[in-house]
């Protein structure tokens, strides 16, 4: 006789056989049940938080995840939809790429949420090879001057050049050969372009990888250029050397500069956006890694931002938040970067700033906040917002450091800034 399956047993054999990742868990994040396929995803990111609390197995990837559910005030609803999580396992495995998840938050009811986790790092790869390939394509229907092809080592050494490279940049081939392309290339701090070890990195993995950006020719004049990195392989997959062909592209600075904004910036506030911040802090991690430079980093959330669309509605919300990122923005220095990570909540990477440092911006930050009035048609606006600081001088971990502080600081009343292991530092 065929024994009857309950519908909990149903519901549990679905669950389990689910092809994406599904976590219920209670509003502190204490996991009730989650599936294989969760699982999978989280179990790697937990550390030593152990798998029983789904905001403790994120702290270090999407601290805001764990922000954004506690400011959903409706019953129940989508709290977030396809947000991207970058993972960053493995950066020592050429062959390996920082893992992008896409997660969606549900609350079931005041006390229940359901958390949906997918993995969309081949899309999001798709996502950027795509926009290369257009950056390319498109140039090919501008002027080109010329292109300047270079032979490069395994090891990222040039070993012969083309004649267009002189006439394109003034520059003797002996003067280049022998030496590498990060010397060659050197990273421009205001463009934020990746460094040429990661260029190589992803051309060796992916075969070839697109960047542009202003090159210098001998006598101290520039052009925009665009540098196609491709990796030449033997037929065993051993990689022997790579061939850069550099372009001098003649074409509208402001379609080039239109292109980079979309893919780096925010699209309401024109601040930095996340993946941009990730790529920032990333790299500024790494030389502080290198060089000892500090590095702080300040969280900041404006307060009670909701009220603000509850009340004057979402555009008056939308011309708030554009103030606030001019605000921030036109007090940072030229080094500094505004990013916004979602919704009301944005942080500002510090170079060569210690924590002393950090606090003293922020506490500027904030006193500027406090006294700026927005004009709507309800009459002038003002708004606050808190402060989180963290330096890595007191930990590696920038990101969740300066988020527990910058709880602390919207604990205490909001409104002021208190620093990551200095718990009397308050405004």
């Amino acid at each position: 006789m065929t024994q009857a399956v309950s519908e909990e047993e149903r519901l549990l054999e679905f669950l389990y056989a689910a092809p994406v990742g599904l976590v219920e868990f209670e509003m502190a994040g204490e996991i009730a049940m989650i599936n294989p396929h969760a699982m999978k995803h989280l179990l790697p990111l937990a550390g030593g938080h152990g798998a029983s609390n789904l905001f403790a197995m994120l702290d270090s990837y999407a601290p805001e995840m764990r922000n954004m559910l506690e400011r959903f005030d409706a019953p129940r609803g989508t709290v977030c939809e396809g947000q991207r999580i970058i993972v960053d396992l493995d950066r020592q495995n050429d062959r390996d790429d920082s893992k992008v998840l896409a997660c969606t938050i549900v609350k079931l009811d005041p006390a229940r949420a359901i958390a949906c986790i997918s993995d969309v790092t081949t899309q999001v790869a798709q996502e950027r090879r795509l926009k290369q390939a257009e950056t390319w394509f498109a140039s090919l229907l501008n002027d080109v001057k010329g292109y300047a092809v270079l032979s490069v080592t395994s090891s990222g050494a040039v070993d012969s050049v083309n004649a267009s490279w002189e006439r394109q940049t003034g520059s003797v081939p002996s003067a280049v050969i022998g030496q590498t392309l990060a010397e060659i290339f050197p990273p421009v701090p205001a463009e934020g372009g990746l460094a040429m070890g990661e260029q190589l990195r992803i051309a060796k993995r992916d075969g070839w990888h697109l960047e542009e950006g202003w090159h210098y020719r001998s006598d101290g004049s520039r052009y925009w250029s665009q540098r196609l990195l491709a990796a030449r392989m033997r037929d065993d997959s051993e990689l022997i050397g790579y061939t850069l062909v550099l372009r001098d592209v003649r074409r509208q600075s402001r379609d080039v500069d239109d292109l980079r904004r979309l893919l780096t910036r925010d699209h309401l506030t024109g601040a930095a956006n996340r993946a941009r911040f990730q790529q920032v802090l990333e790299r500024e991690q790494h030389g502080w890694h290198e060089n000892g430079t500090p590095l702080s980093l300040i969280m900041i959330d404006v307060d009670h931002f909701k009220r603000v669309n509850d009340v004057y509605g979402h555009p008056i919300g939308d011309v708030v938040l554009r103030c606030f990122a001019e605000t921030i923005a036109g007090a940072l220095r030229p080094a500094d970067l505004l990013a916004r990570l979602g919704g009301e909540e944005f942080a500002v990477i510090l170079p060569a700033t210690d924590l002393a440092g950090a606090v003293e911006m922020a506490e500027t930050l904030r006193g500027l906040i406090a006294k700026m009035r927005v004009d709507t048609p309800f009459g002038k606006l003002g708004i606050t917002a808190s402060f989180g600081c963290s330096t890595v001088e007191h930990t590696h971990e920038l990101l969740p450091a300066a988020d527990a502080a910058l709880y602390i600081a919207k604990r205490k009343g909001r409104d002021q800034v208190h620093a990551a292991g200095q718990t009397n530092m308050a405004a």
